[in-house]
């Protein structure tokens, strides 16, 4: 079953702004690692679970069904974009119905977290995911898969290509470039350049970009469309997008190729996929039960094979075609300093971006 899904009004994205700032410990306990372990098997049959998804109903609905076939759980879900959703659960505070949250990237449940809304998950089951991708302190969110940013771009209308997102500035790239910053991975993306670079190197570099003919497309997949076709020279999306055209349709039937920045470029953040559960949930069985799938050999193998996703679980193989995530470089932050995402839409805003 699922609830319907709304789209954020303004009013979610002003609490958002406005309830973000205020830190606040949180007070839940910690669940008993044992409870979700004891009722899988089908021994949470007709036990109902509300999750939020940040998640794109296409990509997660079918890992859902599968949790709900495994343990016989009824998961209730409202999906949206994860700043929205994590907007909504700010507004809703202690009144929300959600149990869990699984978001697209870190910073909506780091925000959340600053809020006092999630429970500490057991150490048992953060520690089952690689350090990166876990909280420095407080397992209040833990990684789910992860991704990175990327560059894509079409051999046959670019002959130098970039090493990363700083060189995109250059006047050898005017028009020839992409970005979608309505998106949570760019959002991301640019929080990460904030944390490393700092505001004013940010505004500096998109000012940089638009005045060298950048252009702004709808999503990711509409960028790797018009750049694997050859109407856009490159553009800056998630890896996944190109890994699952490439797993649809053959290698060989795929023009665009990719470019992982290195070092310290920011267009190389490897960010993280990540579910946490909200104090409503903290006495649910199902709520750790779905967090225990999720890092569980079947829910790593879907998210690799089906999403093309890294698996942040040891054991299961990264997908195929794409470096391996221990090989991937990227600027060094701490995840949980992306929870600063209302500072960013506030300067993307700034800079035009975003009305």
């Amino acid at each position: 079953m699922r609830l319907t899904t709304r789209a954020a009004v303004a009013t979610g994205i002003a609490a958002l702004t406005a309830l973000t700032g205020v830190a606040a410990a949180s007070a839940a306990t910690e669940p008993p690692a044992s409870e979700a372990s004891e009722t899988a098997g089908g021994e949470l049959d007709g036990q109902e679970l509300v999750l939020y998804s940040g998640r794109n109903e296409e990509l997660v609905q079918p890992i859902i069904d599968e949790f709900e076939a495994a343990t016989g759980a009824v998961v209730k879900v409202r999906y949206g974009s994860s700043a929205e959703v994590g907007a909504a659960l700010l507004e809703e505070g202690d009144r929300t119905p959600a149990e869990v949250f699984f978001s697209q990237e870190v910073g909506a449940l780091g925000a959340l977290a600053k809020e006092g809304m999630l429970s500490p998950l057991p150490d048992e089951v953060v520690g089952l995911v690689d350090e990166r991708f876990q909280p420095a302190e407080g397992n209040l969110w833990v990684g789910v898969t992860a991704r990175s940013r990327v560059i894509v771009y079409n051999p046959d209308l670019v002959d130098n290509p970039p090493a990363g997102v700083l060189d995109l500035t250059d006047p050898q790239y005017e028009g020839m470039t992409a970005w979608v910053p309505g998106n949570a991975g760019f959002q991301a993306f640019i929080t990460g350049f904030r944390v490393t670079h700092g505001d004013e190197a940010v505004l500096e570099w998109i000012e940089a970009m638009q005045a060298n003919g950048v252009q702004t497309y709808e999503g990711n997949g509409d960028v790797l469309e018009a750049v694997n076709n050859g109407d856009l020279p490159m553009g800056l999306i998630n890896h996944y997008y190109w890994a699952q055209l490439v797993a649809e349709v053959g290698v060989e039937n795929v023009n665009a190729q990719l470019i992982f920045p290195a070092g310290d470029d920011p267009g190389g953040l490897v960010n993280a996929t990540a579910v946490g559960i909200l104090n409503n949930g903290a006495d649910n069985p199902a709520a750790l039960a779905f967090v225990e799938y999720l890092l569980s050999e079947e829910g790593q193998t879907y998210f690799a094979t089906q999403t093309q996703e890294y698996p942040v679980v040891d054991g299961v193989a990264d997908p195929e075609g794409i470096p391996p995530l221990e090989e991937l470089e990227g600027p060094q932050l701490d995840l949980t300093d992306l929870d600063s995402l209302v500072a960013t839409q506030e300067l993307l805003t700034e800079a035009g971006l975003l009305s």
